[in-house]
């Protein structure tokens, strides 16, 4: 074979971070080692693997191509590395992104007992709204990730973690919050603070009102959970958000949920990653404990009235 693994793994470093410098950084090796593996790799394909915009190496056609390929590679040795020392072992850097209410209320606890029961697995969370999960998946930044709703990209495997819901609240002293149940039309009246537009829950929460709601006036719309309640609580607002996100605020008594049955407001919860990934025993190991938490956490809430529904 004319080209090493070592070639490989230069080469998804340097399109990772779109820089020689930087993927000599990752790689712990001097950028002139790094600069002339890559151009020793394309020497032997006798093909451009890279095109320079400014200080950013960007991937060719070629580069695109065939970087699926070098990724699925190199997935495939750290596998059989890791069988052929231990079959057990689950070891390595493993990259995740997700959105903020699986980033806030899911991940602490799995990223805890994974460090508890493999702590030779490392894994770099990066948190992002759903859309920008997707694409860093797309374009091969991160291994997997967790979104909100649905993934409508055929390159994305997804698998459902759990089931939850979106929930319209506000502050106890707005006049909504005395009624028994909230009208469409009333919904259409108020003034509402809402997640940025990419996110998953504003996509959730556009395909609930469309069509039911002719024209919802959006007052702010912020990227930050904390943001978005901060100024509910303080202000004549609306707001959507994951009944997750807002819960500890309706224990205090400084948000109410207001009761919309005319909205429908399911979503998932759901890993993704691309479907070319082929396998992977960190990934695999990550699913599996995720699925034994939120196990725990329904026979927890089994006595609770967290309304949360699992699969």
């Amino acid at each position: 074979m004319k080209y090493s693994l070592k070639q490989l793994a230069v080469f998804d470093a340097v399109a990772s971070q779109e820089s020689v410098s930087a993927a000599a950084r990752k790689l712990s090796m001097t950028q002139s080692a790094v600069s002339m593996s890559l151009s020793q790799f394309e020497n032997v394909l006798d093909r451009p693997l890279f095109v320079r915009q400014g200080n950013r190496l960007l991937l060719s056609h070629w580069g695109r191509w065939l970087r699926p390929k070098a990724k699925k590679l190199l997935q495939d040795a750290q596998q059989i590395e890791l069988g052929l020392h231990d079959q057990q072992s689950i070891s390595g850097q493993f990259s995740l992104s997700a959105s903020q209410t699986a980033a806030e209320h899911i991940l602490p606890s799995l990223i805890s007992k994974i460090d508890t029961d493999f702590p030779e697995l490392r894994i770099d969370l990066m948190v992002e709204n759903t859309e920008h999960v997707i694409q860093g998946i797309i374009n091969h930044d991160y291994d997997m990730g967790v979104i909100e709703g649905r993934n409508d990209d055929h390159r994305m495997h997804q698998e459902t973690l759990l089931e939850d819901h979106l929930v319209v609240f506000t502050n106890p002293n707005h006049s909504y919050a005395r009624h028994q149940t909230v009208s469409l039309a009333q919904l259409e009246q108020a003034k509402w603070i809402l997640r940025e537009q990419g996110s998953g829950t504003r996509h959730i929460f556009d395909g609930a009102v469309h069509g039911e709601i002719d024209d919802i006036h959006v007052w702010k719309e912020y990227q930050s959970v904390s943001v978005i309640k901060a100024l509910v609580r303080n202000g004549f607002y609306l707001g959507c958000l994951p009944y997750l996100d807002v819960i500890k605020e309706v224990n205090e008594g400084s948000l109410v949920i207001l009761p919309t049955p005319e909205l429908d407001m399911k979503r998932n919860l759901s890993f993704v990653w691309r479907k070319d990934a082929g396998e992977n025993p960190l990934r695999d190991c990550i699913v599996a404990e995720a699925r034994r938490l939120v196990r725990r956490y329904k026979k927890q809430m089994d006595n609770t009235h967290l309304a949360l529904v699992y699969p």
